[in-house]
């Protein structure tokens, strides 16, 4: 071969290979959804408790977001990115969900999805009433003020397509079984048995996500109950639990509820046609680190980094209060939310999930 033929061979080669792998990287940088709807609680909520002046668990203040790039809070109930983030930034569409209350919104952010949750909501409005939360229930109000100025951005046809095919995270549960049934037993009189709450409980989520499947949601994310019996707040509540274990029972709710909820899952998908809804299962993973801890870099799981541990959360995890050393080593960063590490084990599980339900 000439030395001429051999060089445009060469130049050829070159070409394709940089035009293969160009064509890779952007593919691995395409977001898998063009935008992340965020509702539910605490543990999605990315600062919208900031902006209502009645809401009474913020976090607004230190040492929560310590460990985010501003090393400042900002509304995330934890030491760093949370849930809702995570799974954001893993699916490639932003690195932070920014909460819909928030105060000059960007078209782009507008545009690439926000967050509608609300700390201390739940399912029960009479849990949110009792926190001065965002309801759940309201929150679909807040989603249809969003849809209208979606409208204005990209126009009505664009808008509903991003909304038919944005990825839909509903995180809530576990401040209605706090709140109502295990701490504060308001609900005990009207509902003796526990399962008989939970079908309460499951039966506003169902008219939740229908709501939000009339609006124009199709593919859904629902997450269960975690281990509610391990949270550090619930051990402390057993003034007897010295050794600080597990509460069986309340685990054991836990895993009913999440069973009835898979149940009526299908059943919602079933019904309404061209809708995508997957069960977010975060019980077995906590779990998981709960009972290997070390495997996960873990050294701490029965009580948050912040202060003892034992019951701090939101105001009452503050500037005066003691820090742990090493937060990547506390499952929990206060009494009840989990650190950044933990959330990104999650993440980890639930984004191979996700993939694996887009390609179904």
């Amino acid at each position: 071969m000439s030395t001429s033929k051999t060089i445009t061979f060469t130049l050829f080669i070159t070409t394709t290979l940089l035009a293969f792998c160009n064509a890779s990287a952007k593919a691995k940088t395409q977001p898998l959804f063009p935008a992340i709807l965020i509702f539910g609680d605490s543990t999605v909520d990315t600062g919208n408790n900031n902006y209502p002046s009645q809401t009474i668990f913020r976090a607004k203040h230190v040492p929560y977001g310590i460990d985010l790039p501003s090393h400042s809070p900002n509304g995330r109930f934890s030491n760093g990115k949370i849930f809702s983030d995570i799974i954001a930034t893993k699916l490639n569409i932003k690195q932070f969900v920014p909460p819909f209350l928030q105060p000059n919104l960007t078209d782009q952010e507008i545009v690439t999805g926000v967050c509608f949750a609300s700390a201390g909501a739940g399912y029960d409005d009479q849990t949110s009433l009792t926190t001065q939360a965002i309801r759940v229930s309201e929150q679909p109000n807040m989603f249809k003020s969003y849809i209208a100025r979606l409208k204005s951005i990209v126009g009505d046809k664009k808008a509903m397509k991003i909304i038919n095919n944005a990825l839909v995270v509903v995180s809530a549960g576990p401040n209605d079984f706090i709140l109502n049934y295990y701490d504060v037993p308001s609900w005990r009189r009207v509902y003796p048995s526990i399962s008989d709450y939970q079908d309460f409980v499951l039966n506003r989520l169902n008219n939740f996500v229908r709501e939000l499947y009339s609006l124009g949601c199709r593919k859904i994310l629902v997450g269960g109950l975690p281990p509610m019996g391990c949270l550090p707040i619930q051990m402390t509540a057993q003034f007897r639990n010295v050794l600080r274990f597990c509460l069986e029972q309340e685990n054991r709710d836990s895993v009913l509820y999440n069973q009835k909820l898979q149940k009526i899952l299908s059943q919602i998908e079933a019904s309404l046609t061209g809708s995508k809804i997957l069960y977010s299962n975060v019980y077995d993973p906590m779990m998981e680190m709960i009972q290997n801890p070390r495997k996960y870099g873990f050294k701490e799981t029965t009580r948050g980094c912040c202060g003892t541990g034992f019951l701090e959360t939101s105001f009452m995890c503050n500037a005066y209060s003691p820090m742990c050393q090493n937060r990547s080593e506390f499952l929990f960063f206060d009494s009840i939310h989990p650190s950044e590490a933990t959330y990104n084990y999650i993440g980890n599980v639930l984004d191979t999930k996700i993939r694996g339900w887009l390609k179904a």
